[in-house]
């Protein structure tokens, strides 16, 4: 059978016809038309590195959904190259006035614009009060409408990025599944957060789910509590391990420099890296969006570790 043709006689691509049946592909999920901004709320001392991280996880939720207003906020902000949460949700809210204001005056009969005028995620793996009463702090103080959603943890998909960092730190094996071990392999796991006793809690959880990833034991500990690292050092040496390894429940920017490096210190083990713009942050940071505001959100499942 012929094909068609285009100018010269060139093959013309042709459309794929959808599948049909139960079996066919869903349509992506798009961003409805009006809804509000996701505003990635971002802890700690702005700097390049950290505008880096955040550009990289919005990135990832817009490639997710597209349509997506995502923009970036920070605590310490200076509202001229790092701007503040309560500058950015001001913006976005004239933002949105203008488009109205703009669409009215060309004769379009647009909708008011109501509801909430974005919808703010913290960049947190685990909760710490302080940082989420600064953000609910600015998000009162710009009296915008805007909902607050909850930090990023705990998750499986955490548990997923702990792993991939350890084992690119060559503390972990890649891959369960494959009979090949790592000479520097841990045989113990201190997962290290900063919040206090909640964020340990928290952090304790997707300490469960790696541990059961890495078949070790995996505990987690305070980096802002003086000897809670040591101790938890100290337990899981006591049990039996060894060759302990420091996994940061962190995505980076909350933690102050040089705590990590004295925590490993203090504990005398080798670290891996903060989980940063791991592909999972991005999309956990986009199912609090859509589960704020009722949108069906794509699969969100951890693949395993290869």
């Amino acid at each position: 059978m012929s094909s068609p043709t285009g100018p010269a006689g060139l093959p013309v691509r042709m459309p794929r016809p959808r599948q049909p049946g139960r079996h066919r592909r869903p349509e992506p999920l798009a961003a409805p038309e009006g809804a509000p901004a996701l505003v990635l709320a971002v802890p700690g001392a702005p700097s390049a590195a950290t505008r880096s991280l955040a550009e990289e996880v919005v990135s990832i939720a817009r490639s997710e959904l597209p349509g997506l207003d995502a923009r970036i906020a920070y605590l310490d902000g200076d509202d001229a190259e790092f701007p503040t949460l309560q500058f950015v949700l001001t913006h976005t809210a004239q933002e949105r006035t203008a488009r109205y204001e703009q669409a009215r005056a060309a004769g379009v009969d647009a909708k008011e614009p109501e509801g909430p005028v974005a919808v703010v995620v913290p960049l947190l793996a685990g909760p710490d009060n302080a940082l989420l009463r600064q953000i609910r702090q600015a998000v009162m103080e710009s009296r915008i409408a805007a909902d607050l959603t909850d930090v990023l943890g705990p998750h499986p998909l955490l548990a997923e990025g702990l792993h991939v960092r350890l084992s690119e730190a060559g503390l972990a094996r890649a891959d369960r599944a494959r009979l090949f071990t790592v000479a520097t392999a841990a045989d113990g796991i201190i997962l290290a957060s900063v919040g206090g006793e909640e964020s340990v809690q928290a952090a304790g959880i997707t300490g469960m789910l790696l541990a059961a990833r890495l078949a070790v034991p995996v505990m987690a500990a305070a980096l802002d509590q003086d000897g809670s690292i040591a101790a938890i050092a100290e337990q899981l040496r006591a049990s039996g391990s060894q060759n302990l390894a420091l996994a940061p429940y962190l995505i980076g920017p909350e933690i102050e420099a040089g705590l990590l490096e004295a925590a490993a210190q203090e504990a005398g083990c080798a670290s891996s890296d903060a989980l940063g713009p791991y592909p999972a942050i991005g999309k956990l940071a986009l199912a609090k969006y859509t589960t704020a505001l009722g949108i069906a959100p794509q699969q969100q499942q951890g693949a395993p570790v290869r």
